[in-house]
């Protein structure tokens, strides 16, 4: 019997960048990796517009994706869903709004990405990370430098 170790759980922290600036380059080096990615938001409208993003974030190239609720999901190298389903075998969670983490059973990493400038988002982080700290999860928490590179904080 093997047993699937907890995934690495890494916080972002949105302050000079916006989510439509950092999923991109967050996503291409999930794929560099090899790894099939999920991005999970609780609303159609948010993954409508992260959908028209990745077809169009670089003048030179894409990031071939599907959703969830197409033919062919499984076969989708990026996935955007509303459900807790993983139906392209991902190694790579996105959380890009309050939706719930759910189960990271499979996953390498989850990424849980949030707008520190607004403070309903910035309060539901900070007891997202409490939660997941006091059960023991593996955490790392990354901030953008006052250059815009990301550093790990914790």
């Amino acid at each position: 019997m093997s047993v699937t170790p907890a995934p690495e759980i890494w916080f972002y922290h949105l302050e000079r960048s916006t989510l439509d600036q950092v999923l991109p380059g967050l996503l291409e080096k999930t794929r560099e990796r090899g790894w099939r990615a999920l991005v999970r938001a609780a609303g159609e409208r948010l993954l409508d517009d992260i959908d028209e993003r990745l077809w169009t974030y670089r003048d030179d190239s894409f990031l071939a994706h599907g959703r969830a609720s197409e033919p062919e999901a499984a076969r989708q190298p990026i996935l955007l869903t509303q459900t807790g389903e993983n139906p392209n075998g991902a190694q790579a969670l996105f959380i890009v709004d309050d939706t719930e983490l759910g189960d990271t059973k499979g996953f390498d990493r989850c990424f849980i990405i949030f707008d520190g400038r607004d403070e309903a988002a910035l309060t539901a982080a900070r007891v997202r990370w409490k939660t997941l700290k006091d059960a023991g999860a593996n955490l790392a928490y990354w901030k953008q430098s006052p250059e815009g590179r990301w550093e790990k904080a914790a």
